[in-house]
């Protein structure tokens, strides 16, 4: 959680390790690259010196961070990775700041200097990632190894943070005042309501999570749901959890890959799924969506969506979140999925919405009770580097979605056929209902 500036001396050790004659060249360079920091105020500590680095841009207020490096491995880390080994230094407790949203919201800001920081030494590093990122295909065992490194680390430990429902992506906020409940519940109504749902549907869901959509859908609109997960943690409790529910009846679950889905449905839902699927199955997976659609029927896609401009460029390197939290994962731009959608199926874009400022919100919420529940994290089996791992996973997300630099989209999508598509911009939610 953030700390304010006035306080951080008492957070932070008060020494720190004298760095040896390569980390003070290191050192020397990094200071070069980031003394062309701009819109910022970055103060950086260490053993040799304090740092005044950035230059304001007349007019705007700067973002103010205070980063204090405690071991100079650090420098080694970031010259042999780049941005992906500053990750892996906070990881290991060599630096700490402040603010760590800030200081993302800073080096997106400044990106060409954070390419720079890839270059010399950190190529070779980013190389050797490449070759072991592509060992992550995401084929069906493939597929199956990358969703278990995250989502079965133990329901737990989700249970910690997420809202109620149990959802594990973006809520729609109306006000930053909101509850995340409330927030969620808005995302999962608007999901409802742009396909129309009602008791006559029948709706394939592709990525079930912990059952807080079909559970929902089922619930409020009286349809019926079969869903779909490759993690055996969130099968078996999304199974119990559909159970108490009293929905048995309305809810079907499956433990298949979306690739050996069989039928024909009404409408189908894939929420912040598509970044788990690799971006050279994208045809294949609008080619199944289209298959399991009936000529009539309707699709809601939600995903986390990078600029188009950046999108090549995105998928030759690897970063914090391949590396460390996603393995396998992908982020794709509006333009990729409709291509790929294009390229594979009939299927056609009939509405598109940006909730992404929403999900900065999302993420500050889910990392502020994380971290205000970090002695329940450990008491769970968790340890502290394992609480920095996350800490820097949502604080980079939310710097992410604050600068824009990355989106997060609702994507109906109709079939041929489609003649019942309606979208109403001002949709009560079911708990005000």
């Amino acid at each position: 959680m953030d700390i304010e500036l006035s306080t951080v001396a008492e957070q932070m050790p008060a020494t720190a390790t004298q760095p040896g004659s390569l980390e003070r060249m290191l050192r020397g360079r990094l200071l070069t690259q980031m003394g062309q920091l701009r819109g910022c105020r970055l103060t950086l500590d260490d053993a040799v010196d304090s740092v005044e680095l950035g230059t304001p841009i007349a007019g705007e207020e700067p973002l103010r961070v205070h980063l204090r490096v405690l071991d100079p491995r650090f420098y080694r880390l970031v010259a042999a990775n780049g941005s992906v080994g500053a990750g892996e230094a906070y990881i290991e407790g060599m630096w700490r700041c402040d603010d760590l949203v800030a200081l993302i919201r800073i080096m997106v800001r400044n990106r060409d200097l954070l390419d720079g920081m890839e270059s010399g030494l950190a190529r070779l590093g980013g190389l050797a990632m490449k070759a072991w990122h592509a060992l992550n295909r995401n084929t069906r065992s493939g597929s199956r190894r990358n969703i278990a490194a995250h989502y079965d680390l133990g329901n737990k430990l989700f249970g910690l943070f997420l809202s109620k429902d149990l959802m594990y992506s973006s809520a729609i906020y109306a006000d930053e005042s909101e509850s995340l409940e409330t927030a969620s519940t808005r995302k999962l109504d608007r999901i409802c309501q742009k396909l129309n749902l009602s008791p006559a549907d029948h709706v394939l869901e592709i990525g079930t999570g912990w059952g807080g959509f079909a559970i929902h859908a089922a619930r409020h609109y009286g349809c019926r749901v079969t869903t779909t997960t490759i993690s055996r943690e969130q099968f078996d409790l999304a199974t119990q959890r559909v159970a108490e529910a009293g929905l048995g009846d309305r809810i079907e679950l499956l433990l298949n890959d979306y690739r050996d889905l069989t039928g024909r449905y009404d409408k189908l839902v894939s929420i912040e799924m598509i970044e788990a699927i690799g971006a050279e199955f994208m045809p294949t997976y609008f080619g199944a969506i289209s298959r399991l659609l009936k000529d009539d029927g309707m699709a809601l896609i939600q995903a986390i969506t990078i600029e188009d401009h950046r999108y090549e460029q995105a998928l030759k390197s690897v970063d914090y979140i391949k590396r460390y939290v996603f393995p396998g994962s992908f982020i794709p731009s509006v333009s990729a999925m409709l291509g790929a959608a294009r390229k594979a199926s009939d299927l056609r874009l009939f509405h598109l919405e940006d909730i992404g400022p929403s999900y900065a919100l999302t993420l500050k919420a889910w990392r502020e009770r994380f971290m205000g529940r970090r002695s329940e994290v450990m008491q769970a089996g968790y340890d502290e580097r394992f609480i920095r791992m996350w800490e820097f996973y949502l604080a980079y997300c939310e710097g992410g979605f604050r600068e824009r630099s990355i989106g997060d989209v609702q994507m109906l999508l109709t079939r041929p056929g489609c003649r019942r598509a309606s979208f109403l911009p001002d949709l009560p939610t079911s708990a005000a209902a």
